[in-house]
């Protein structure tokens, strides 16, 4: 399976794909990160970060998009634009007939370091020996696309069967 991770935000959206399966460690097929200005209009750097990611779709090819799941916190100006961020992922993967899940961050760090309360060193640490990199990927932001790919290899292909399994049963478990 191949999974396109999005850590997203205005100023800085986190992308990575990776490529596995259950049972075995995935492969890092690309990361990076969609840079817009802070003091560039809004719209114009939606229009920046939508054209960034339809290009890695169309580049990478990812079957699944996973995002990284908004919470809402003290900063809600900060929150509208990820949640922005995260409406562009979803209509650039639909657009493409590709399926969108979401992972809390608390899910990926357990996921990947067996504690949902691991901070970003432990999280870049994790995502480097999983994928067997040199470093960690920096900045943090496409360590942690990263992460959101691993942990859908990981716990959301399961679930994608799961499912499937359900509905060819006519629903019932």
């Amino acid at each position: 399976m191949r999974v396109l991770g999005v850590d997203p935000g205005l100023t800085r959206c986190g992308v990575g794909v990776v490529e596995g399966t259950v049972g075995r460690a995935p492969k890092m097929i690309g990361v990076g990160v969609i840079r817009t200005p802070a003091d560039m209009d809004l719209p114009k750097r939606l229009l920046l970060i939508e054209n960034g990611l339809c290009e890695w779709m169309d580049e990478y090819r990812p079957e699944v998009v996973t995002i990284e799941r908004v919470f809402a916190d003290l900063n809600v100006i900060s929150v509208m634009g990820v949640a922005q961020a995260v409406g562009l992922a979803m209509v650039a993967a639909q657009k493409r007939g590709l399926p969108v899940y979401q992972h809390t961050p608390t899910e990926v760090k357990a996921a990947l370091t067996g504690s949902g309360r691991a901070d970003k060193a432990q999280v870049g640490a994790m995502v480097t020996k999983i994928l067997k990199l040199d470093k960690p990927p920096k900045p943090a932001d496409a360590a942690d696309a990263l992460a959101l790919a691993i942990c859908h290899v990981w716990r959301g292909a399961a679930s994608d069967r799961l499912a499937q399994a359900v509905a060819k049963a006519g629903g019932r478990r």
